[in-house]
């Protein structure tokens, strides 16, 4: 597995190695050795999560408060644009985000550690979003950031106004949003 770091540190970039014949292809999507000797840390996965959205659809940007969530996203169909917001206020990058285009086409995956809000914009017809994630789904405690909160200046590629759910339109900005020490 080939690690690419983004402008975030923690944030990373994964790339399998893929055996491709005449047959198909093969990967290896999740190694618990081989993710520890990348990137020096165990993590333990406890739930995965599947999303299909269509074209223009725009999926957080969702963290939870409390049972913070690392994870493991990859694009099985499809195309994305991934971003992560850092959140922890004690970090230098606190405010900033990454974005990465991700495609069923090229078998990337993206780490966001817990302590990020995270969303995707779908680019393609119709994407299939798989991910991992270090702690379970908390309702109670979930809390999304707007997605086009001006402090935060994502340049998502959008032509248009996304689709949009309700709990995302009601999205906080990051000067009233909780956030992590």
């Amino acid at each position: 597995m080939k690690v690419v770091h983004t402008a975030i540190p923690d944030v990373l970039i994964l790339e399998p190695r893929v055996f491709a014949d005449e047959r198909g292809f093969f990967l290896e999507s999740w190694n618990a050795r081989d993710f520890r000797a990348a990137l020096g840390f165990d993590a333990t996965f406890v739930q995965d999560n599947h999303s299909c959205s269509r074209r223009g659809v725009l999926r957080g940007l969702h963290y939870q408060i409390v049972q913070p969530q690392g994870k493991l996203v990859r694009v099985v169909r499809g195309r994305v644009f991934d971003v992560a917001v850092d959140l922890r206020r004690s970090s230098p990058s606190f405010g900033r985000w990454v974005g990465v285009e991700l495609g069923g086409d090229d078998n990337r995956q993206v780490f966001v550690p817990a302590g990020f809000a995270h969303g995707f914009l779908v680019l393609s017809d119709e994407a299939d979003v798989l991910y991992k994630t270090t702690d379970y789904y908390a309702p109670q405690h979930e809390r999304c950031l707007i997605w086009n909160d001006p402090a935060v200046g994502i340049a998502w590629p959008l032509s248009g106004e996304p689709v949009l759910a309700a709990k995302d339109r009601a999205g906080l900005r990051l000067n009233e949003a909780d956030t992590f020490a």
